[in-house]
């Protein structure tokens, strides 16, 4: 399998792989060797999608360079999701597109494939099939539904010390770049029981940090209702579930590990959330909040919901809640409109704010999002330009940031013997720490700052 994407793609890729273990087939890491190649795809922007389209063709090319006729490609993922009658014209190489209301069932179309596609229509999740020859069969059904429980059978691709806890699907926001409703429904938040489950489990399987992901973390629990409410009545925090009151549970469970938030929504942070956050010590002081911009008129050309205000005050409630926390945050330049003085207000911010982790995206156009339809679209140059000159400015902060952390000692997670990560560092998207010394890999251990090196630290 090669799989593409976010985390949260990451997740599906690993209860793919789970379903695939449960129906006694076997794993392999050499494509050679597979009856089964699946490209779990991604369609976010113009560059995701067309590394899925180049990691579909070199699929079904290997599969030529290896001279297995009878090996089956398989399809997966946002792309697959969203574009899988279009993708069936134009890629004949491929024998099957599934859906993210199928990740469960690859196990089951796998088998079928490799057994000739013999009545793909018996069971009643294999629907809107064609013959095995291109273009291949389609198990993709609209406004996916799915969200994984606790028992869903996984293969966890990440470091054993490290996982990734799909806590919600989906996403309910009118953001007019985005298109992520569409392709992943509205959101749907699973019951807190089930990922306090997953993640005791996690914990006794030796998981040291756990990482909790959806699209908008923080409306986690808004779309459950309480029983005693009566009928359609959302909870609160007085009487239901919410974010916060799910990482007080988690607090509880035995064990030394951290508990990470990522993509978090300006949104819907309250002062409950905080406390939480700042009272619950296995909760990492790290907050991953996407801002997208800060100029008035971009927030509302971007239809995000909140104004520059409200930033303001909650980044200052932020800081002064929980002592040491460090802010993640991403923004987009070059959205359609964005004026030279829209841009120079952000870059302004930035500079003011000094935020301790940051990306910037060049805006993409999403068919069928609004801002693809909007006028004064911003010519590739300039949207260029402008992430030179945002990156160039937070590189600098990056480092007199780190430069302040020498002669600090600071708890670290081990990822490799010489390689580890601070309370403010996610996997994959953030710095590292450089161990001078060996350490036992997925082990906290405690390191003095000596030096730094561009976004790094050396200990």
């Amino acid at each position: 399998m090669i799989s593409l994407g976010c985390a949260k793609n990451l997740v599906d890729a690993e209860i793919m792989l789970g379903s695939v273990l449960q129906h006694g087939m076997g794993i392999t890491a050499r494509a050679g060797e597979a009856d089964v190649l699946v490209v779990n795809t991604c369609a976010f922007i113009d560059s995701a999608k067309e590394e899925s389209i180049d990691a579909i063709l070199d699929a079904h090319q290997q599969r030529v360079l290896h001279k297995k006729p009878g090996q089956k490609l398989i399809v997966s993922g946002c792309m697959s999701q969203r574009f899988s009658k279009e993708l069936r014209e134009q890629l004949p190489e491929v024998d099957a597109f599934i859906g993210l209301d199928q990740i469960t069932q690859l196990g089951a179309i796998a088998q079928r494939l490799v057994a000739g596609g013999a009545d793909p229509g018996g069971a009643d999740v294999l629907v809107g099939t064609t013959g095995i020859s291109a273009p291949g069969y389609n198990f993709v059904t609209p406004r996916p539904t799915y969200i994984p429980n606790y028992d869903t059978p996984r293969f966890r691709l990440t470091p054993a010390h490290s996982a990734y806890v799909k806590i919600a699907e989906g996403c309910n926001h009118p953001c007019s770049f985005c298109v992520i409703p569409q392709m992943r429904g509205r959101h749907r938040s699973r019951q807190p029981d089930s990922v306090l489950a997953e993640v005791r489990s996690l914990v006794a399987d030796g998981v040291k940090e756990v990482n909790l992901i959806s699209q908008d973390t923080t409306y986690y629990g808004m779309d459950l209702w309480n029983e005693k409410a009566g009928p359609r009545q959302p909870v609160d925090s007085r009487r239901g579930t919410t974010l916060a009151s799910l990482l007080r549970e988690i607090e509880e469970v035995p064990g030394d590990f951290w508990v990470r938030l990522l993509y978090t929504h300006p949104a819907h942070w309250s002062g409950e959330l905080i406390d939480a956050i700042a009272q619950c010590k296995k909760v990492a002081r790290y907050i991953d909040m996407p801002l997208q911009h800060i100029d008035e008129a971009m927030l509302g050309r971007m239809r995000r919901e909140t104004g520059r205000q409200h930033i303001e005050d909650l980044i200052v409630a932020l800081r002064a809640g929980i002592p040491g926390v460090a802010l993640r945050t991403t923004f987009i330049v070059g959205f359609p409109g964005e004026t030279d003085a829209e841009f120079e207000t952000l870059l302004g911010f930035i500079a003011r704010v000094r935020f301790d982790r940051l990306g910037v995206f060049k805006y993409s156009p999403e068919e069928g999002s609004r801002a693809a339809k909007m006028p004064d679209q911003v010519p590739t140059r300039t949207k260029n330009a402008r992430y030179r000159r945002a990156m160039i400015l937070q590189q600098k902060i990056a480092r007199e940031m780190a430069q302040a952390r020498i002669g600090t000692e600071m708890k670290l997670l081990v990822d490799q013997p010489h390689v580890a990560r601070s309370e403010a560092d996610a996997p994959d998207v953030d710095a590292m720490v450089v161990l001078s010394q060996a350490a036992p890999v997925g082990e906290f251990i405690h390191r003095r700052i000596a030096a730094s090196r561009g976004y790094d630290l050396l200990a």
